[in-house]
């Protein structure tokens, strides 16, 4: 049996300033908006390439928004990522490895696949991490 993580509830305040910044800051596709100008309703947005999507919405959630920490991420290409997102206007992290005592800088000539990371927050200070996987065994 196959279990797939289709969605990721996201807690907003400003429901169109957080479509705004995953659609225009992220590139994320917006899949469908069922708030017809009222407040409710749920958005739901997917990343390009990716088979999970997050939704957003008053009434979406119990938490509190910015209370989401380490949703990640996979790119094949960190440094270009990392690019387009500063190119967007991003507040985006230097390049992190992560290793036995914990991230450290990335230095010129580190190995960034599935050690390499980025972090960046939303508008509501929901944490996110974007990490290297350029090959999976």
């Amino acid at each position: 049996m196959n279990w797939t993580l289709e969605v990721v509830p996201v807690p907003v305040t400003d429901v169109d300033r957080a479509k705004e910044f995953f659609t225009e800051k992220l590139g994320f596709n917006l899949d469908y908006d069922t708030r017809g100008g009222g407040e409710f309703g749920p958005v739901q947005l997917t990343p390009p390439g990716s088979g999970c999507s997050i939704v957003i919405g008053k009434g979406m959630s119990a938490m509190e928004p910015g209370s989401l920490k380490g949703v990640q991420f996979v790119v094949a290409d960190l440094q270009k990522a990392r690019e387009l997102l500063l190119e967007r206007g991003v507040e985006v992290s230097e390049i992190r490895v992560a290793g036995p005592e914990g991230f450290r800088p990335a230095q010129d000539g580190d190995s960034l696949d599935n050690v390499g990371f980025v972090f960046f927050n939303d508008p509501d200070g929901n944490h996110w991490a974007v990490q290297q996987v350029s090959s999976r065994s």
